[in-house]
């Protein structure tokens, strides 16, 4: 379930602190965006640096149009980067939009990994040491349990298993199983039988989610390739997966479809990706959702699911927008 909690932040060395508990990692060269007091959609986010002005002004009007559909009054604005002079165009171009929709922005920082500074009207102010990992924001952090990995990269890495032969054997598991359902599709009566089976897999997919949900034991190998071929042979069946993921039950769906996501081929790994990514979302994780997008593209680049999620992250679109849907509400094919 997604959690939220009030943090106060007195000044630049409490934003640097409170920054990796909030996005799971240390960001580097990278823009991140806080709201600051209430809102009616408050957002955070992060988003790598441009690399040309026409990116920069790009890059400022969609994090304006972000706040002002959310209606957020204040932000704070944390850059990291060893570049003063880009730093300094960022925020200039980001403060510029940012009073154009009404909200104030309140403190800048620039932060190379060893130092930071406030930025002003005038300039940088010196430099001033800091090291977050003795902070006392962090190490609450650690009391909640929250996982702080030193970069956006390692949490890719989370998505990417650690042993092949799990991932061999599950392939192996899946292969035999898309070959068992061309043979029935070919054969007399094929149609009649491949929906009737179609019918059986969308019970045993919904089935099989609901139990882990219950109990939360790590699927199969065999429970694998069945729920991945399942899905990537109709539509329906992924639904079927999809249907009662809520904010409530949420962390539990991010942690099957990680588990996944890990143990599948390139080839599969859409489906459980995509769904990976909007339960991160439910849970507040955005980083998590779109290192899990971006799965989803690399095993296929026009997959909708996870174009539809990746224009919700865009659009900094909060998890209380999401309307959960039943079983009932999916068309399944008839049994």
């Amino acid at each position: 379930m997604t959690t939220t909690r009030t943090v106060r932040a007195t000044g630049p060395a409490d934003l640097l602190a409170l920054v990796p508990s909030v996005l799971g990692f240390h960001p580097e060269d990278s823009l991140v965006v806080l709201t600051i007091g209430d809102a009616r959609q408050p957002f955070h986010a992060r988003v790598d640096l441009p690399t040309d002005a026409e990116e920069v002004h790009q890059l400022a009007a969609h994090l304006g149009g972000v706040a002002e559909r959310g209606a957020v009054g204040r932000v704070a604005v944390v850059v990291y980067s060893d570049d003063g002079c880009l730093t300094r165009a960022v925020v200039d171009a980001l403060d510029h939009e940012l009073l154009r929709v009404g909200t104030e922005l309140v403190c800048a920082v620039r932060a190379d990994g060893e130092r930071w500074w406030v930025l002003d009207v005038v300039g940088e102010e010196g430099g001033t040491p800091y090291d977050v990992s003795s902070h006392p924001l962090m190490a609450q952090a650690v009391l909640d349990g929250t996982v702080v990995l030193s970069s956006r990269g390692e949490l890719a890495e989370t998505l990417v298993g650690k042993d092949p032969q799990e991932t061999e054997e599950v392939t192996a598991l899946a292969d035999g199983a898309l070959d068992l359902i061309a043979a029935q599709a070919s054969a007399p009566l094929g149609p009649a039988a491949a929906r009737h089976q179609l019918a059986v897999e969308a019970r045993w997919v919904g089935e099989r989610v609901q139990r882990f949900l219950e109990d939360g034991e790590r699927l199969d190998a065999s429970d694998v390739a069945r729920l991945l071929v399942a899905m990537a042979v109709s539509p329906e069946v992924r639904d079927a997966a999809w249907a009662g993921m809520a904010r409530e039950n949420a962390a539990r769906h991010v942690d099957l479809w990680r588990d996944v996501v890990r143990r599948t081929p390139l080839d599969l790994r859409a489906a459980p990706a995509a769904l990976l990514g909007f339960s991160a979302w439910l849970c507040g994780h955005g980083a998590l959702a779109w290192c899990a997008v971006e799965s989803a593209h690399e095993a296929d680049p026009g997959y909708g699911p996870a174009q539809v999620l990746e224009r919700i992250l865009a659009a900094g679109m909060p998890p209380s927008s999401w309307a959960p849907f039943s079983r009932e509400d999916v068309s399944l094919p008839e049994d």
